[in-house]
């Protein structure tokens, strides 16, 4: 449906790729784990990365708190961070090669 509208696909990111236990911080695959990575190579677009299923992700958010501002260093955290910094460089990337628009000047 993108390719028809022409709108460009930044990658594929696995959403509740694990679930990582409050407890013992153990990770367990609730899903098919990898189907993320296999869409991505299936398509030819990049696989930009994976959110686990997390206690703490849904919880910060609820408080208006982002995991990545109130638990800096944590693997869930650095998820999220890994796949911003995807994004930025595909964005990057896309921009570069995009046609530039038009530039509308005042007179």
């Amino acid at each position: 449906m993108f390719d028809k509208v022409h709108i460009p696909v930044l990658g594929i990111v696995e959403n509740m790729s694990q679930f990582i236990c409050p407890h013992c911080s153990k990770a367990t695959h609730i899903f098919n784990h990898g189907g993320g990575r296999k869409a991505a190579e299936m398509f030819g677009i990049p696989f930009l990365g994976e959110i686990p299923l997390d206690l703490k992700v849904r919880e910060s958010g609820d408080l208006g708190v982002p995991v990545v501002a109130g638990a800096k260093d944590s693997p869930e955290a650095k998820a999220f961070q890994e796949i911003a910094r995807n994004v930025a460089g595909r964005v990057s990337a896309q921009t570069m090669k995009s046609v530039p628009l038009p530039v509308m000047q005042a007179r």
